[in-house]
């Protein structure tokens, strides 16, 4: 299992190092010391505790959708020409860009500053990872 040091787990979930390591001290994160003698946590228990505490922002106005892949944010940013525009959200810590048409914001309302909904359906998804050298 991959473990990380309590600096890094404290990127990954949110938070701050020192509750990292009330976390550890509460029993909510287990860890162990590494060859350097420095505290580690596992990295799969680190993205289960991320899970666990994730807070998803409801979609508005009450309404429901199917789709997992789904980021509520805020519009950060409108670039439209005659035919397209560029739409960018703000969605906790990720920016989602979206191409659409220029009469689509129109529809939709959208201005800086409105509460919108990035919904990604895709057969494609990349994953990277850091190169470990194991492989």
């Amino acid at each position: 299992m991959p473990h990380m040091r309590v600096s890094e787990a404290s990127v990954y979930l949110g938070v701050s190092d020192d509750t990292v390591r009330r976390w550890i001290d509460r029993g909510l994160l287990g860890s162990s010391t590494d060859a350097a003698g420095r505290k580690v946590v596992d990295g799969y228990e680190v993205a289960m505790v991320a899970r666990e505490h994730a807070t998803v922002p409801a979609l508005p106005g009450g309404m429901r959708s199917s789709a997992r892949n789904r980021f509520v944010g805020l519009v950060t940013d409108i670039r439209t020409d005659t035919v397209m525009a560029q739409v960018e959200l703000q969605c906790g810590p990720f920016r989602v860009v979206s191409l659409m048409s220029s009469e689509a914001v129109r529809d939709l309302g959208l201005e800086r500053g409105s509460v919108a909904v990035a919904v990604i359906k895709s057969t494609t998804v990349v994953i990277e990872a850091e190169d470990r050298g194991d492989a």
